[in-house]
């Protein structure tokens, strides 16, 4: 997941840019099967100024996803918002996301799901649009890995379905 993101970061920080402004709009999201446990583990990860700026318009209210006093109430309006904009179909099933929490890493909030009882994974199809509303320039870019074989693409706004076959 540090790939491009990463890098991006690394950009800001020696041309010493401020954290409010960037020149690129993006989510990375890592989908990893877990074969022992039956499960997919998935993390979204998105820039915490573009994401508390959607969810302020999106829900009217106050958004501070760094104040850990606010965590609890911020948990159902991070879960909400990302299973609106963001879905796995496993071999033609739909999966249930089950909500972990988030928590921020760097300039970003990171929020991680689990899908149980998967125990072999062929095909899985995401349907991504996390802050399409928010810029025309987001794009979304999706690591899916399964028996150590890692995949990965790039949605850009306003593509949303991208699939991968193992």
């Amino acid at each position: 997941m540090a790939s491009i993101f990463y890098k991006w970061l690394i950009v800001f920080a020696l041309t010493g840019l401020s954290s409010s402004y960037h020149p690129i709009f993006v989510s990375v999201t890592e989908i990893e099967h877990k074969a022992a446990s039956k499960t997919l583990e998935i993390t979204c990860k998105i820039f915490t100024d573009d994401f508390e700026k959607t969810l302020r318009k999106q829900y009217k209210t106050k958004i501070d996803l760094l104040d850990n006093k606010l965590t609890a109430a911020m948990n159902p309006l991070v879960n909400d918002y990302i299973k609106k904009h963001f879905s796995v179909i496993a071999d033609g099933k739909l999966c249930v996301l089950n909500y972990l929490g988030f928590e921020q890493q760097e300039e970003g909030i990171v929020s991680y799901y689990e899908v149980k009882n998967i125990a072999v994974l062929k095909n899985v199809e995401v349907l991504n649009s996390i802050l399409y509303e928010y810029s025309g320039q987001q794009m979304g870019i999706i690591h899916v890995t399964v028996n150590g074989q890692r995949k990965s693409n790039k949605l850009n706004n306003p593509d949303q379905k991208v699939s991968f076959f193992f």
